[in-house]
């Protein structure tokens, strides 16, 4: 294949603007430019941004599905880019060759469909919630996974053009697993790689209602969207049982299971159930998709 041409996303709220030049700038510094870049501003005003950035401005807030679903139909209309790397807005690259090592991985294995970055505070920090596998004592070990990380990521276009965009109804959620696992049922490759960081300041892990609530309706969607019938139960009720282990709040439970119940009486959209071929795989990456 040709050498692949790098696509940036960004999606913000208008909030960070001084972040949000820090993180262009450092994209600005890459040795490999990017062929397009886009920032989509989510319910609210553009910021000023530099000259060569696309803006798109939707009147309302689509939540990081929809935000991210007019970023990628804004870099389809170009035409020249090959793959989207998407960046949170206070994300900052701290080295300078990371589009051209994203693209060196894409060119090396054309069924390699995402690139997961490693997420490290300005210390150098990696918190476990952000090694996208189940065993995350070691950062540092990279390879294949099931998941990848939603602040920096790569994206094959091919890919997206073969199992479509970020599930516009979750709203935020979960997202990266509904592709990750629509991915790895039409054959991609998900690679977790911790050489290529975006220094993101270090978030406290303080949870709201509305947070519970999402994360337990998603998590039913993306059970009745993509796993195969006699799965959904086992990863519901799994999900169920380490919900009510691990939350020492009674309001955050309240709000997980009106956001449970919420999950299964509203539509989800299409269904399409992985293969069990897909959960062998998954499986054998050491992840089952029961868990």
């Amino acid at each position: 294949m040709t050498r692949p041409r790098v696509g940036v996303a960004v999606l913000t709220m208008g909030t960070r603007p001084v972040e949000l030049r820090a993180l262009l700038d450092s994209v600005a510094k890459q040795q490999e430019p990017a062929q397009q870049i886009v920032v989509v501003c989510n319910g609210a005003p553009l910021p000023e941004l530099p000259e060569g950035v696309m803006g798109v401005e939707l009147p309302e807030n689509l939540g990081v599905t929809g935000g991210r679903n007019a970023a990628i139909e804004e870099l389809r209309k170009a035409g020249d880019v090959d793959l989207l790397v998407d960046l949170d807005d206070d994300g900052l690259l701290i080295d300078t060759d990371v589009f051209t090592r994203v693209a060196d991985l894409h060119e090396a294995d054309p069924r390699l469909g995402i690139v997961s970055f490693r997420i490290a505070d300005e210390t150098g920090y990696t918190a476990r919630r952000h090694v996208p596998r189940l065993r995350a004592d070691d950062p540092m070990r990279g390879g294949e996974v099931t998941t990848f990380l939603g602040g920096g990521h790569s994206l094959s276009m091919e890919m997206l053009a073969g199992i479509g965009g970020w599930p516009q109804e979750f709203f935020f959620a979960h997202e990266e697993t509904d592709m990750a696992w629509r991915a790895l049922d039409a054959g991609w490759k998900i690679r977790y790689e911790p050489e290529l960081v975006l220094q993101h300041p270090r978030t406290s892990p303080a949870r709201h209602a509305v947070y519970y609530r999402m994360t337990a309706r998603n998590r039913v969607w993306l059970a009745r969207r993509n796993l195969p019938a006699p799965l959904v139960p086992v990863y519901l009720g799994t999900w169920v049982l380490l919900t009510i282990a691990r939350t020492r709040s009674v309001s955050g439970l309240r709000a997980w299971f009106g956001g449970f119940g919420e999950g299964m009486r509203k539509p989800c959209g299409t269904r399409r159930p992985m293969r069990w071929r897909t959960v062998r795989r998954m499986t054998a990456l050491g992840r089952p998709p029961v868990i």
